[in-house]
Parts: structure tokens; C-alpha cells; sequence
């Protein structure tokens, strides 16, 4: 004879060897793709960004959600040969956005290169790393460089040697 007992919040349910013997009548119930409650991803069945999703870690939601919003949507329905190409101003005013809220959005940019800076503080060179070449503007912001690329692979192989 199977039975139930409830300790604290859990219940448990002790069965017998019959209960196991005879097959289940549980029915499943197929998932809602309408349930505003149910977790579906970044992207609905639709096609749609699931804003919701907590994979966007709250990002559509805060002092530059809309911001956000206007950025990734660009960038996911964009039809471009380069994806995204036509959303750098999009991207620009989001990262313009995060920067007046620097408790909100910490830049991991800004942590790494005070450590550097303070390394570097000691050398004897002026010359400036492949890192510190770049301002902190272009360093975070989307960007297309105007070099051939047999000039970046030289570089590459340079900071390789």
C-alpha cells in the first residue's frame, strides 16, 4: 500500500512494487508557444527577440534598454553583406548611453588597461603598445579600419615575433 507524508515543504510518496508494475497514466502537455511565462530563447517562433529572455542578462531593461533594443534589433535583422555594418551609430549611442551609468555598465576595457598602465608605468620605452594605440572611444566602438589587410597581417606578425 503506497502513501504520502509531508516533512516541511517536500512531500514524499512511498509506493509498493504493484504501482510500479502498472503502466503510467500521466499525460504530457505540450508547451504553450504563446505562454508569455514560459522560457522560449532569444528568438520567439515567430522570429521575434524575446526581450524577456534572461540570456540578455536585463539589458533591454535599465537607462539604455531602449537604447540596447534599437542596437540589437538592427543587428539581428540586418540583411548586410558585413551583418550589423549599418548599425554602428545604433551601437555608438548605446555604448555613449552606458558610459554616464559606469556603475551600471563596468567596462572590463577600463579595469585592463589601469593594470596595464600601471605596469607600464616603470618602462623605459615611449613607444606605444598594439594595445594603447587605440583610443578608449575606438577601443569599445564598433569600427572598420582603413588598412590594407597585408598591413594587419605585418603587424600580427611583428607583435607575434
Amino acid at each position: 500500500m503506497s502513501y504520502c507524508r509531508q516533512e516541511g515543504k517536500d512531500r514524499i510518496i512511498f509506493v509498493t512494487k504493484e504501482d510500479h508494475e502498472t503502466p503510467s497514466n500521466a499525460e504530457l502537455i505540450a508547451d504553450d508557444p504563446n505562454d508569455p511565462y514560459e522560457e522560449q530563447g532569444l528568438i520567439l517562433p515567430n522570429g521575434d527577440i524575446n526581450w524577456n529572455c534572461p540570456c540578455l542578462g536585463g539589458m533591454a531593461s535599465g537607462p539604455c534598454g531602449s537604447q540596447f533594443k534599437e542596437a540589437f534589433s538592427c543587428f539581428h535583422y540586418s540583411k548586410e553583406e558585413v551583418k550589423g555594418s549599418e548599425c554602428i551609430d545604433y551601437f555608438r549611442n548605446m555604448q555613449e548611453c552606458m558610459q554616464k551609468y559606469p556603475e551600471l555598465y563596468p567596462q572590463e576595457e577600463d579595469k585592463e588597461s589601469s593594470t596595464q598602465a600601471e605596469s607600464d608605468t616603470g618602462s623605459a620605452s615611449a613607444a606605444p603598445t598594439e594595445g594603447s594605440a587605440l583610443s578608449p572611444e575606438t577601443d569599445a566602438t564598433p569600427s572598420t579600419s582603413s588598412l590594407p589587410s597585408d598591413s594587419v597581417s605585418t603587424t600580427d606578425s611583428q607583435a607575434a615575433s
